[in-house]
């Protein structure tokens, strides 16, 4: 994996870097939704979107088999070359939010993507698929490595095994700051909840930054 580089500003700064809203306006987000190949972002990015999302979906062609493994996803025919785009407004949230959504590619070879996506970013949910769990390991390194803050939403595919999320908490070896939910990345309203838990813990990250009195560090703010 490419070693992190620098990027202007602090991601946190994000959450408070533009002028406040006008009175009833919500708050503009960017998120990023991460995890390996199959793990359900297109999905995820789907079935959350008040727009018709943007998608850049490829058809897996032979030419890949060498470095797309299709191990326990074998019906999946289409990959995301790009990323995908979606749009959520929560005008009920405790904060009235408008939450930008970009799906990132799975496969490793995207990484230099990764840093482009993350840019303006105020968190990252990171899907895990159980069945795969090998393939998780770098997106929640990544954002380690770049200092954005991140959920781990355990995708839960039919037939797959139901772990508790501090098991997997335990084999990501995920620091007790990290939150691990659980989630239906088909479900409407259990991506709107891990994104909601999202936005808690990067204000909640904020907050002790600022408790700590620590200077911004130097990665991502500019969208």
């Amino acid at each position: 994996m490419p070693l992190p580089t620098a990027r202007p500003d602090d991601p946190a700064a994000v959450l408070h870097s533009s002028p406040p809203p006008r009175a009833g306006a919500p708050t503009v987000l960017k998120i990023v939704i991460a995890g390996g190949f199959g793990a359900g972002k297109t999905t995820a990015v789907g079935a959350v979107s008040e727009i018709t999302p943007l998608s850049t979906e490829e058809y897996l062609t032979e030419a890949s088999a060498d470095v797309d493994s299709l191990a326990g996803i074998e019906a999946k025919v289409t990959t995301t070359v790009a990323f995908d785009f979606g749009r959520l407004s929560l005008p009920d949230a405790p904060m009235p939010l408008e939450l930008f959504l970009f799906g990132t590619p799975g496969e490793d070879r995207f990484v230099d993507l990764w840093y482009d996506l993350s840019r303006g970013a105020v968190g990252a949910v990171v899907l895990v698929d159980t069945r795969r769990l090998e393939s998780s390991f770098t997106p929640v390194s990544f954002f380690e490595d770049i200092g954005l803050p991140f959920v781990v939403a355990v995708n839960q595919f039919d037939g797959a095994h139901r772990y508790h999320p501090e098991q997997v908490r335990a084999a990501l070896e995920l620091p007790a700051a990290v939150p691990v939910v659980t989630c239906d990345a088909r479900d409407t309203n259990h991506v709107a909840g891990v994104l909601l838990a999202l936005v808690d813990h990067a204000v909640n990250s904020v907050a002790t930054i600022n408790r700590a009195g620590h200077a911004p560090s130097t990665t991502f703010q500019d969208a």
